[in-house]
């Protein structure tokens, strides 16, 4: 099964949490913060959203920072996604 977003929407796969400090002290599983780092896997169409044109200016395979409580998650064939408004992407990473 794949995932379409709609309108302004992008689906984002995340990159994996860090799993050990810059100190060198190996965190557990729970102690990780949600990585805040995703690699686009989809982009919407955009057009008009909310009344207002909406021009798509990420990729796939753009690799992004989004807001730390944005999106839904969802579970596809035993992959964790996100889904986002391009709005709650904060920057591109080059």
């Amino acid at each position: 099964m794949t995932l379409k977003p709609l309108g302004d929407r992008v689906v984002l796969k995340f990159c994996e949490a860090e799993e050990t400090t810059k100190g060198g002290i190996i965190l557990a599983a729970a102690s990780q913060e949600k990585p805040q780092t995703a690699e686009i896997i989809a982009v919407g169409p955009g057009g008009i959203v909310d009344g207002k044109e909406i021009k798509m200016e990420v990729q796939v395979g753009n690799k992004v920072i989004l807001s730390k409580y944005s999106g839904t998650e969802v579970k596809v064939d035993g992959e964790n996604y996100i889904i986002v408004r391009q709005g709650d992407i904060l920057a591109i990473v080059e």
